[in-house]
């Protein structure tokens, strides 16, 4: 057996679920958040990025921005 099995994080980027969850992420965050542009969003490397950057260009309080990405994440990861 090996850890990557019990570890879903540690997945590979390459696999096509995974690439297909991305770009449904990637698409709402876009979608909620229309001031990121293509380039901005497939910079997004994890959700701390995401809430840095929210609070950047919206002006949110961090604690805000957090709550807010992790209910549009619902869990998932870039």
């Amino acid at each position: 057996m090996t850890s990557a099995t019990s570890n879903p994080t540690a997945a590979s980027p390459a696999n096509p679920a995974n690439v297909e969850t991305r770009q449904i992420v990637l698409k709402e965050i876009g979608a909620k958040w229309n001031k990121f542009s293509e380039q901005d969003l497939s910079a997004f490397k994890n959700k701390d990025e995401v809430v840095t950057q929210v609070v950047a260009k919206y002006g949110l309080d961090k604690a805000q921005a957090q709550r807010d990405v992790e209910a549009l994440m619902k869990g998932r990861q870039i």
